[in-house]
């Protein structure tokens, strides 16, 4: 599983909770999420993307730059969170809320006639 996001939106926390679990999980640096399929042609499975605010990102970091290059973060991904698997506002979300989320996908994916 590939996990992609602007920074704060909780990817370190999610891929670590995910590792607990068995999943095999990363998240790469911004610059190699910008080929939407990639990861697929990889054959790493599901692609999971993280948003967040500014306002929580900077709630939850101590960040030195403003709106904008969040902004300039989410536009470089767009094609990338369009084609994800899973979208999720991480916002109002604690971790464990999160990680149900992905882990419910994961096992919804599982039971698909398609899988």
């Amino acid at each position: 599983m590939v996990v992609i996001g602007p920074c704060a939106a909780g990817k370190t926390t999610l891929v670590s909770r995910l590792i607990e679990e068995g999943i095999s999980a990363v998240s790469p640096a911004q610059e190699h999420t910008l080929i939407p399929d990639l990861y697929r042609h990889r054959g790493e499975g599901m692609v999971v993307y993280l948003d967040v605010s500014f306002e929580e990102a900077a709630r939850r970091r101590d960040i030195d730059w403003g709106p904008e290059r969040l902004q300039e973060q989410k536009d470089f991904m767009d094609s990338s969170r369009r084609a994800a698997d899973v979208y999720i506002l991480t916002d109002d979300l604690s971790p464990d809320e999160i990680a149900e989320r992905v882990l419910r996908a994961v096992r919804n994916r599982s039971e698909s006639p398609e899988a």
